[in-house]
């Protein structure tokens, strides 16, 4: 069984919804200094893919293998009728596969987790049913950050919550979601301390996920910062990027999506609510990235840092949705909960989110956001770090959420359990550890598919659908490498290579049993 002395500990730190070039070491103007130390004392990927929704990225994570085979091939709240029911659309983590709490659990760590879940909101599929020692999570995709509970739509109002197994009916009186779910992981991680066991602390932040909310100083922080609107900031955040080396050079900014209206086309008052809201979001990445530090403090205050591997990441890119977009959202009922005033965004009973002007300025230079199979729905930012990983690394090769298991099974020597769908991602160590500069051979194929949006990726270029309302459901073909804007298609210059990437989706989605919804 592990010991600590001869196994790292896992701090896995997850953030939901944030954007590709939020983070000031992808390019953004958000103050993240606890972050960016992470990146330079580790290896920074630039070209690391989720999936294009919460759920279906977090079951890859557990599991180490595609979301279809893990039972999120759509997210549960979002089955058509036609996939209710199949292999693989359960909604819920699965028991075809083991969650990585159950694989760590069987080699002698301690399991923890705090924060979001979404892959089973019934008794029998919680964290605590999956392997984890200690938890206390909200089960949903999304909630009021405060303590009221308040869902963002009603299917999910009031927001469900667990410890430790047992439905939660009341949150502490003073809960804010990233100070409290820090806290309460490294309380549980003081509980064990000085038995000799290395531990998983999964701290699935459920920041910068709306309802926007974030308490001073952070909510006045960036006030004024944001008056330029999003499409000067997007291009600042292209230029920075481009002088950090997140992208080439050479690169070019998508255009803006024509459903994002000018800037300079809405009202004073239209513009000042907009600007509130980016200042409010901005404040809870910033909030985040200081509850994240006090984790790491607190590690290095009992002397279990240099034994710990870090590992932070977002779930899928920036949400395009105001709240108003919600299924049910705009109930009176429901709504008249809310004070959605300019004065009370941010606070309490508010129920804001962003909208897709910002969505595209937190993906830049990337095209489109979250719920899309654009790389600014699906790549993010990811970095790790710890025992036997390069310090101050930048990689620009390919990795996919499905890897990370692999890639922690291989540090730590842990196995999978045989009688279980094995994995489907590879192991980074490699990589990590200056070895190899790639994850993935150049003839590699690796593909995916959520509500219809479909990839395939091999080598630079990857094939893509984008369906409506954000897509016209037309392949088109880019070289990512050179283009993460997704701005010059290829497909009119490259048909075979077209045609040889779409029929190889075809065989992915026979393989893994994708259900198209009717």
């Amino acid at each position: 069984m592990a010991s600590a002395q001869d196994h790292p500990n896992i701090l896995l730190v997850m953030a939901d919804d944030m954007g590709f070039s939020d983070l000031g070491t992808y390019g953004g103007e958000i103050e993240t200094p606890n972050l960016d130390t992470l990146a330079a004392s580790g290896m920074q990927f630039l070209d690391f893919h989720v999936s294009v929704a919460c759920s279906p990225t977090r079951a890859m994570l557990m599991s180490g293998n595609d979301n279809h085979i893990a039972g999120l091939g759509a997210m549960g709240e979002l089955l058509a009728p036609n996939q209710k029911g199949q292999p693989g659309y359960e909604g819920y983590l699965n028991d075809r596969v083991a969650s990585m709490a159950e694989v760590f659990k069987g080699s002698g760590y301690h399991t923890y987790m705090t924060g979001k879940w979404h892959l089973g909101h019934s008794e029998g599929w919680y964290p605590y049913d999956r392997g984890f020692d200690q938890t206390f999570t909200m089960l949903v995709g999304a909630a009021s950050h405060w303590d009221d509970m308040l869902g963002v739509y009603p299917d999910d109002d009031p927001a469900k919550y667990a410890q430790n197994g047992v439905p939660i009916s009341a949150l502490p009186a003073d809960f804010y979601s990233s100070r409290s779910y820090a806290d309460m992981l490294m309380d549980m991680i003081r509980s064990n301390r000085g038995d000799g066991k290395p531990f998983l602390g999964y701290l699935a932040f459920t920041a910068g996920h709306d309802p926007l909310h974030v308490p001073e100083p952070w909510l006045s922080k960036y006030a004024g910062a944001y008056d330029q609107g999003y499409e000067t900031l997007r291009r600042t955040r292209w230029v920075k990027a481009k002088s950090l080396g997140i992208v080439p050079a050479t690169a070019k900014l998508a255009p803006l999506p024509s459903f994002v209206l000018p800037w300079d086309t809405l009202s004073d008052k239209e513009r000042a609510y907009e600007a509130r809201s980016m200042e409010t979001y901005a404040g809870m990445i910033e909030a985040t990235d200081y509850h994240y530090g006090r984790v790491v403090d607190f590690l290095d205050d009992i002397d279990e840092l240099d034994n710990t591997i870090i590992i932070f990441l977002s779930d899928n890119g920036s949400n395009p949705w105001y709240s108003e977009n919600y299924p049910g959202a705009e109930d009176p009922e429901f709504a008249r909960q809310f004070d959605n005033s300019y004065e009370n965004i941010g606070h309490p009973l508010s129920n804001i989110a962003y909208g897709p002007g910002w969505a595209v300025t937190s993906a830049s230079p990337l095209d489109r956001f979250k719920n899309t199979v654009s790389e600014g729905g699906i790549r993010v930012p990811f970095m790790m770090a710890g025992p036997g990983i390069v310090q101050g690394g930048k990689s620009d090769a390919f990795a996919y959420v499905w890897d990370v298991l692999p890639t922690l099974l291989d540090i730590t020597g842990s196995d999978y359990p045989a009688d279980k769908e094995q994995p489907r991602g590879r192991s980074m160590l490699p990589v990590l550890s200056g070895q190899a500069k790639a994850v993935y051979a150049e003839d590699d194929l690796v593909g995916g598919e959520v509500g219809g949006g479909k990839w395939m990726r091999q080598g630079s270029f990857k094939a893509v659908m984008i369906p409506a309302p954000y897509g016209d459901g037309v392949w088109r073909l880019f070289n990512t490498d050179i283009d993460p804007g997704e701005v010059n298609d290829l497909s009119g210059d490259m048909p075979q290579l077209l045609t040889s990437l779409m029929a190889a989706w075809e065989d992915y989605a026979e393989d893994v049993g994708v259900v198209p919804a009717e």
